[in-house]
């Protein structure tokens, strides 16, 4: 199995085969308009200028589990995303990540890539936050907050995990080693 086996919906609703991106590098995120991690959108836009042309890919999913960070419509999402941000990827369907209505692709990215730490800048102020939440955050497997990234090699093999705090430089490094 591999992520190629999932279909989601894209920004309008249609069904979209992940096949449809086999031989690409993929960067997998749960996204939020709201969130404290949002300029992340920034540095994404530019990892995507970057190396689209070698085959890199960024599939956005954006979620309102955390926060209510991602409020409205995915059409209210997606226009928020291109006219602030100026995001030029696929921004697709808003779904949930965790949770018994969790999206299937999401319930293998967790199981593919277990979560294993929160680290880098900003990494104890969030240990607060999802401690405060729920204070066994770290005895599962559950997306903690907005911005969790998931790399897919060309195969479609979910290889590396990035919680939200970590350096985009790191993820950057390991796309590159992909490509």
């Amino acid at each position: 199995m591999s992520v190629y086996d999932f279909e989601v919906k894209d920004g309008d609703g249609n069904v979209v085969s992940l096949a449809d991106y086999k031989g690409k590098v993929l960067l997998i995120v749960n996204s939020a308009t709201k969130c404290g991690f949002t300029p992340q959108y920034t540095e994404l836009n530019e990892i995507y200028a970057e190396f689209n042309e070698d085959g890199f890919e960024i599939l956005d999913f954006p979620c309102n589990q955390f926060g209510g960070q991602a409020p409205g419509t995915t059409e209210e999402i997606r226009e928020v995303c291109r006219s602030k941000w100026l995001v030029p990827y696929t921004i697709f369907e808003k779904i949930d990540v965790n949770g018994e209505n969790a999206d299937p692709l999401y319930e293998y990215l967790k199981k593919e890539q277990p979560f294993k730490d929160i680290t880098g800048k900003g990494a104890t102020k969030l240990k607060l936050v999802l401690k405060a939440v729920d204070r066994h955050y770290k005895d599962n497997d559950d997306i903690k907050w907005n911005f969790t990234k998931f790399l897919v090699d060309r195969e479609g093999n979910v290889v590396q995990r990035f919680e939200p705090t970590e350096d985009l430089n790191d993820v950057k490094e390991a796309i590159k080693a992909l490509l």
